[in-house]
């Protein structure tokens, strides 16, 4: 279990430094461009993705994400005790690589978004993206196990293109991204219905899962 957890730990930590720094980076050097940060930060996402994924995947699954370990318990893996524990190493993790971000980029370590992300469109471009997220991960982890790293790195590519949302598609990384006003932000007051709808999206997919394969 230990190793599990440090693992779970690592990869949130540099997913979510990754994140708020790349959108650091990309918005200073887009020139005001916000397609242009968006590309950059993306794929710095993307290819960090696909690296975190490639090397702690066999080391305790390569989560980073609640709503994945959520789902996971749901189908009999592990149980929920080292799951709420994945959980709470991944949200102390994460912070700490948002804080980290800051740090790099000289920026004030302790700040909240005001970055407003609120209305029915961006709830369902949330329960849209976590639920293919979810998909890719089930499916491929099903059918292409092997394929996992570059899947669930172009999901993201393009989730984070063709939802209203921008694909947060994970309940801690939505709460880290509440404590950074940077491009990456959201407002506090609006995490709770993103987490809402990431949740949804992520139940919908396991029950479709087990609709297709209802014999495993």
């Amino acid at each position: 279990m230990q190793a599990i957890l440090v693992g779970e730990a690592l990869g949130s930590f540099l997913l979510f430094a990754c994140v708020v720094g790349s959108g650091v980076m990309a918005q200073a050097l887009a020139g005001g461009n916000v397609a242009v940060a968006l590309i950059g930060n993306v794929g710095a996402i993307a290819a960090l993705l696909y690296v975190l994924i490639t090397m702690l995947g066999p080391v305790s699954g390569a989560h980073f994400n609640p709503a994945v370990t959520m789902i996971t318990r749901l189908r009999g893996e592990g149980s929920w005790a080292s799951g709420l524990a994945m959980m709470a190493v991944q949200l102390v993790a994460g912070v700490a690589g948002v804080w980290c971000a800051h740090a790099m980029f000289d920026l004030p370590i302790l700040q909240f978004s005001d970055h407003a992300r609120t209305g029915p469109g961006q709830w369902l471009g949330e329960f849209i993206a976590t639920f293919g997220l979810l998909l890719t991960v089930l499916l491929t982890g099903r059918h292409r196990p092997d394929a996992m790293p570059g899947c669930v790195a172009l999901y993201i590519t393009a989730a984070c293109w063709f939802t209203s949302s921008t694909s947060f598609a994970n309940p801690t990384l939505t709460f880290a991204r509440s404590l950074t006003d940077t491009f990456d932000g959201i407002a506090m007051a609006d995490v709770p219905a993103f987490i809402l709808a990431q949740l949804a999206g992520a139940l919908c997919a396991h029950w479709l899962d087990r609709a297709m394969h209802p014999a495993a």
